[in-house]
């Protein structure tokens, strides 16, 4: 890993994708990093677009701004490809995780990635209204950064989503997301 690598989210209010920032920082976290995970809000209200952000260090973070030049985008909503610049400020390596039921190829096109560039994609909403009926795609995206980055193993993020989650939500639940997260790491593409 990386000394220092800084993750971009891109969602909509209502699709958890802050929570997943925030449970992505509290795993690394737990295994002895240094974190930061913030929003950044437009409109506070459910489908507005929003941008979430992560720096994960194995040292002290001192930079506290947005994340501008980003190692990893994560797209939770595959809509927000037709309406805002995903691609600002990417480096010629930047990885691209988008949940899509296209191909990483169809992808790579749309953004018009470089060659030193990953495209990854994964079906999160379907996978989540399979594990726990509801189209919140986070757990599953948040398996597929964990996977593609190797931040953090499947056995240490699922332990970490169970305890995150148990504070708000009923087992039921809980079980449902683990099961997408794990499904978010199993199934995850690359181009």
């Amino acid at each position: 890993m990386a000394e220092t690598i800084e993750i971009r989210w891109h969602g909509r209010g209502g699709q958890g994708t802050v929570t997943a920032a925030k449970v992505l920082a509290d795993t690394c976290l737990s295994g002895g990093r240094h974190v930061q995970a913030f929003p950044e809000y437009g409109p506070e209200r459910a489908g507005a677009p929003l941008k979430a952000y992560n720096r994960i260090s194995t040292h002290e973070l001192r930079m506290h701004c947005p994340v501008l030049v980003p190692d990893v985008v994560s797209i939770v909503d595959a809509t927000l490809l037709d309406s805002i610049n995903i691609t600002e400020g990417a480096k010629d390596d930047t990885i691209f995780i988008v949940n899509t039921s296209k191909s990483p190829e169809e992808i790579r096109e749309k953004l018009k990635a470089g060659p030193g560039q990953k495209c990854y994609t994964l079906d999160a909403t379907t996978i989540s209204i399979e594990s726990f009926g509801r189209a919140m795609p986070n757990s599953p995206m948040l398996g597929a950064v964990c996977k593609v980055t190797g931040l953090v193993g499947l056995e240490h993020l699922l332990e970490d989503v169970k305890s995150s989650f148990s504070k708000k939500f009923s087992q039921k639940i809980i079980d449902g997301n683990i099961e997408a997260t794990k499904r978010g790491y199993e199934e995850v593409k690359e181009g």
